[in-house]
């Protein structure tokens, strides 16, 4: 069985406004469901392909800092 689930994603949403999108990751994050976190991967794929250099490397500072100061 052959799944593309990027575009499953991207077409799943491909209608909604930036206050759907926005609520689908707010709520992701809040009730860190584990089933949402493909989505979340797509998400932030397109945000790196489409992001500047000076983005990628806040977007990294951002990881970085959080990663490091993540409790286990």
């Amino acid at each position: 069985m052959n799944l593309d689930i990027r575009s499953h994603i991207i077409n799943n949403f491909k209608g909604d406004d930036m206050n759907t999108l926005r609520a689908a990751i707010e709520e992701s994050i809040t009730n860190k469901d584990e089933i949402t976190l493909p989505g979340m991967g797509v998400f932030f794929e397109i945000v790196w392909q489409d992001a500047e250099e000076k983005m990628r490397e806040e977007i990294l500072s951002i990881l970085k800092k959080r990663i490091t100061g993540a409790e286990e």
